[in-house]
Formats: C-alpha cells, structure tokens, sequence
C-alpha cells in the first residue's frame, strides 16, 4: 500500500467484487437474501427492548463536524502503527461468535480478509475454527484472542499460553457477560442456536473477578486488552492492573439493556486513561465518518462488529475485504473533507454536539436500505 492516497484519485481498487458492490448498504441487502431467518435475527437483534442497540447509533448520530478549508489534503492516508505494525486503517475486526452462520470458513475467511486488507482481527473463542486453526489460515495477519471464561486458572493460563504460541498479537478477556442477556427475537421464536446448546461451564464466567486480570499481567507478557469497560471507574482499576488495552464496549447492546452508547462512554474512559494504555470502542460503528470520530475522540482503534457479519454472509472473505475497502474509501474522503491528511493532524477540536436527524435503529447509518429492522 502506498504511504499516501491521493483523493481525487478512485480510493477503492474494483477488484473481483467491485462492480458488484460500490456501497455498503449493498452487501447488507445481499446478506439479507442469502440468510435465514434464524441467522438474520441473531446479527441485527439485541437485548430486551433493543435500548442500547439504539443508543450507540444515537450517540454516532449525535456528533457532527467541524471541517476545516483550505488546507493542502491533495495526499491523504488512513494509516495508523499499532502493535509495531502500520495498519491500513485503525480498525480492528471485533470478536462475534458462531461466524459459521454467515460463512462456511466462519473466522478463518474473517482473518484472512482482514490479513490481506491490512486491518487488525479479534477472534472469538466461540466461533469456528478455533484458535490455531484460525491462526493458520491468516499466520501473518494481526491477530488477537477473545476469551470467555469457561474454567479456572489452569484453564485460562492454558488458553493464555496457546494464544502466545500461535503468535496472536494480544489476548483479551471479555467482562459484560456475568450472565447471558435475554435475546428475545430468538425467545420469540424459541429457537436456540447450537452453540448455546453445547455451551459450558458459564460459572466461571459470573465469577470473574479483577484476579483474573493479575495472574495474567504477573504470569505472561502478552498485552492485555480488557472488553466490556463502560465507566471511568472501572478504567482506573484496569489501569492499576496494568491492563494493556481498555477496550469499551457494550456488546453491541446485546447484553445489558437501557445501557450508554458506547460514544457517549468513550470521553469519560479517555480522561481516565489519559494515554496510560490505548483504546479500542465498539458498538454501532458501520461507516467511515463513524471510525473518524471514535478516533478524534480519543479511540486508539474502532471494532467493526454487525458490519463484518454482512458482509462475512454477503460474499465470504471476499465480502470482507470489500467491506474494508469501502470504509477505506469513506474514511480517506471524510478526512479530506475535514482538512487533515492522516489522524494524527485530528483532534476533538473537529468535533461538535448536534440533534440527531435519524431514528436510531441498526440499520439507521444507510438511509437507502430498503430493509425494515423490527419486521421478523
């Protein structure tokens, strides 16, 4: 990849699947063909009223910009180094289990994409193939480890010392999920995925605590990233825990309803951390003025959650890698357009409060998906 982009230059490459889909919107709406019922529910849906859902759009819809004009943006790049690598853009593919509803080759498709791309993959351990299997299929992508806790110590330095073997890039424990939220469009249907079925051991999960976090720091070098933090208070004691990466995050509003949007959290968790450990947000991001505002927040790097599944069921690893490039393309065009050429000229100064125009719902970031969200 070239350093710079220039942005009257076409920004995405029209590879294999260009001339197929040239917006986002467009890989949704093939998704939306391709899956079932069962499996459309289980990505767009969320907990009890779908409150938190919602909010994390609202709170994306509720910051508007502050362009600057006439500066020199004729050569703009989206880059950014993390983990001693430079990546394409600050973007990571966040953790979603049961990818193989969307695609037979489920995370391994996700990470090769994400390889090949230049972006950062976190794989979930409850989706297929696995952790080395997951890592031999993408070995020199950057990659990171989910975990949810299904048994004690020895079971969690054992997953630790795995994830460190196969070269994955940090591991990251998963703390919202004390208790399995109610998802009720699959209550509805009584209809429960495999998975859940085969599920075991969620005790240890309820009975996380922050010593988990210490025999890690004191057992393993691998930086640590924390997901699920939702309050400055809890951003302080990761931080005396020497926690590498707070990442904040609410599941996509699909564990504790009538939460924060996860931008309205993110400003508190920036004046706590105050550069101490980066940080990675998620919840509702699904465009590239989306990804720049986390970023001139404070965001070291943006999760791309729902997103990757469409696109995952669209067209496989393929359609990931579309995704990618059209957020590329989105992102490169927004900073433009502010009056910076990379972000590292981007600040909060960019950014302003302002009335949404949207009703938030999940699919309220594409005003042309002819799609009704709550129709199922």
């Amino acid at each position: 990849m070239n350093e710079a982009t220039r942005i009257q230059a076409p920004t995405v490459e029209l590879g294999a699947s260009g001339e197929e889909f040239q917006n986002l919107h467009e890989l949704i709406r093939r998704a939306r063909a391709n899956l079932n019922q069962n499996s459309w529910d289980y990505i767009v849906g969320a907990a009890e009223t779908e409150t938190t859902m919602r909010r994390n759009r609202m709170a994306l819809d509720e910051i508007a910009f502050r362009p600057r004009v006439l500066r020199n943006v004729a050569e703009v790049h989206a880059s950014v180094e993390q983990f001693g690598r430079r990546m394409r853009l600050p973007v990571v593919i966040a953790p979603v289990g049961a990818l193989e509803l969307f695609d037979p080759g489920a995370a391994a498709s996700v990470a090769r994409a994400a390889g090949t791309f230049g972006a950062a993959h976190m794989l979930s351990s409850v989706s297929e193939p696995g952790l080395e299997k997951t890592a031999e299929a993408a070995p020199d992508a950057l990659r990171m480890y989910q975990l949810y806790v299904r048994g004690g110590d020895a079971f969690v330095e054992d997953v630790v010392s795995r994830a460190a073997a196969s070269n994955y890039s940090a591991f990251c424990l998963t703390v919202d999920t004390a208790h399995y939220s109610r998802r009720e469009r699959d209550i509805a249907k009584r209809y429960v995925r495999a998975s859940r079925v085969r599920a075991t051991g969620g005790d240890f999960q309820k009975g996380l605590e922050w010593r988990t976090v210490k025999l890690i720091k004191d057992r393993f070098k691998i930086p640590l990233v924390i997901k699920g933090i939702a309050t400055a208070e809890d951003a302080q004691i990761a931080l005396d825990h020497g926690v590498d990466w707070i990442y904040v995050s609410n599941h996509g509003g699909r564990q504790l309803d009538h939460g924060r949007g996860a931008l309205h959290v993110l400003p508190e968790i920036v004046d706590t951390v105050k550069g101490r450990a980066k940080i990675m947000v998620d919840g509702g991001f699904c465009r590239g003025s989306d990804i720049v505002k986390a970023i001139a927040m404070g965001a070291d790097l943006v999760g791309i959650g729902r997103l990757q599944c469409w696109a995952l069921a669209a067209k496989g690893e393929e359609g990931v890698r579309r995704m990618l490039e059209l957020l590329e393309d989105e992102v490169i065009r927004c900073l433009g357009l502010l009056g910076v050429r990379n972000f590292g000229e981007l600040d909060k100064s960019y950014l302003h409060q302002a009335a949404p125009t949207n009703l938030p719902h999940v699919f309220s970031a594409f005003p042309l998906l002819d799609i009704e969200p709550y129709r199922y």
